[in-house]
């Protein structure tokens, strides 16, 4: 333990950020550098609890209480070791997950709990600096060819942790740059790619090969697949979005979130595009969904120079603490107020989209919604619902977003002609503990078999799916 009264003489802190207004004039990262004692501080809080929760309530099983007390005294390469023991890249989680072992820390029971996420980030980025993160070249190989279909998260660590184990593995990626969400649907104010560029260029160095504009089953054969490779990984991820069937869907100026955030992600890094500009300068734009997706396309609205923007949200307002439906440890289910909100944005709960109003043109002009109550069902879930009679109104809008999550993974093309059997939500069946398909050789992880989840998730799913294909091709070694 670091320091046993820790918890007793500091409070959580967080970095600051950047005013608003300079901070929605560009899409860097926004937070103020920290002050020299902040690490010192913030890992002294944890009380290296007998039964560490908060390791438990991390899917990839982060040894948290052992790096705060490297990082409290000053031991970083001890610190960086034991994070990437467990964590293939804390570069991205550090930025961008919502953090459950917060949410099971023993302190965050009567305080505010350890920032862990942030001495995480802190760890990776100072060992960047220090000079003793370094690429780790394998010194043997196996002979084994493995494919890896798909350059997000769990693509990203199912390739890492092939390569170390002496597989030569190349990464397919349909998109002109790797990453996939990462990459493409997460804002550079959040995630900078420069983060993801730098990871990229230290697995090619370590020997993993990017094949970019490769589309499996369309511009690559899945016959060269079989042929070239002893097995393959499917990390396709979950990327058919959830539709909203109301009339006047074809209104000019109703997109998929994704859409709108992949083509900004391109235009800020400088990478053409064929599809129509989806701009929202001076637009009124509306966002139908509350999730971390509807929150992005928020604080892209802001930084394109919209006039005003609207979150609508299904469901009521959550509580700001936890109630008798989210006990700790699980992660409670409160209010999020991001710093797109931050930025500004008319949040409206308990309303449903009822149709797209659109002009002779087939312009939008506006979104008719309806209020909804609610009621508790057995459980203390607001799953009862009606429509307040009387209550339709109708916000103007020239844009709206669609960002209500996904259905599952993609099945045109690559799935079907492999001919992969499906679960019931359309995920590939991947048994939970070997990974493995109908088909021989082929494994399925992340969202592709999980359904839409976390980054943390992801990372900890092509962990494990690694480790099931090393068993495989060990068989005849």
């Amino acid at each position: 333990m670091g320091k046993t009264d820790g918890f007793l003489l500091y409070n959580r802190e967080l970095p600051k950020k950047f005013p608003v207004e300079e901070r929605i004039r560009n899409y860097k990262e926004f937070y103020v550098p920290i002050a020299e004692d902040y690490l010192h501080k913030q890992s002294s809080r944890c009380m290296d609890c007998g039964v560490p929760f908060c390791q438990s309530g991390c899917p990839l099983g982060n040894m948290i209480p052992e790096f705060n007390e490297a990082v409290y005294k000053e031991q970083w390469e001890k610190a960086y070791e034991l994070l990437i023991s467990t964590n293939n890249f804390p570069e991205f989680t550090g930025r961008i997950c919502p953090a459950p072992c917060e949410s099971a820390c023993v302190l965050g029971i009567n305080n505010l709990p350890v920032a862990i996420e942030e001495v995480e980030k802190n760890i990776i980025e100072i060992a960047f600096e220090k000079g003793f993160a370094k690429p780790i070249i394998p010194q043997t190989r196996t002979g084994k060819k493995v494919a890896v279909v798909g350059s997000g998260p769990a693509g990203l660590a199912s390739a890492y942790q092939l390569n170390q184990m002496g597989h030569s593995v190349v990464v397919f990626e349909r998109d002109p740059e790797i990453g996939g969400l990462l990459r493409f649907g997460i804002p550079d104010f959040k995630l900078d790619k420069k983060i993801i560029e730098r990871r990229v260029e230290w697995m090619k160095q370590e020997g993993i090969e990017f094949k970019t504009n490769v589309n499996v089953g369309v511009n690559y054969s899945v016959e060269d697949l079989d042929r070239n490779f002893d097995a393959v990984v499917l990390a396709l991820g979950s990327t058919v979005p959830r539709d909203l069937m109301i009339p006047n869907r074809d209104a000019k100026g109703v997109h998929f979130a994704m859409d709108f955030l992949s083509q900004s992600n391109k235009k800020v890094s400088g990478i053409q595009f064929s599809e129509k500009d989806i701009d929202a300068k001076g637009k009124k734009v509306v966002v139908i969904g509350g999730g971390d997706t509807g929150a992005d396309c928020i604080g892209t609205s802001n930084r394109q120079g919209a006039e005003i923007i609207y979150q609508i949200y299904y469901k009521p307002i959550q509580p700001t603490e936890r109630d008798e439906t989210m006990p700790w440890p699980t992660m409670p289910m409160t209010l999020h107020i991001t710093s797109s909100h931050e930025e500004g944005c008319e949040r409206k709960w308990s309303v449903n989209s009822k149709e797209f109003v659109k002009d002779e043109n087939g312009n939008l002009i506006g979104l008719r919604l309806v209020e909804a109550e609610w009621t508790k069902d057995a459980d203390g879930q607001w799953n009862l619902y009606t429509e307040k009679p009387n209550s339709e109104f109708v916000i103007d809008c020239d844009l709206a977003f669609i960002a209500l999550g996904y259905t599952h993974v993609e099945h045109k093309g690559l799935v079907e002609d492999l001919d992969i059997t499906l679960d019931p939500k359309g995920n590939l069946i991947g048994n939970d503990k070997e990974f493995k398909t109908n088909k021989a050789k082929y494994f399925s992880c992340g969202d592709a078999r999980k359904g839409q989840s976390l980054v943390v998730w992801a990372i900890a799913e092509g962990r494990k799916c690694a480790n099931k294909v090393d068993g495989f091709l060990s068989v005849d070694k």
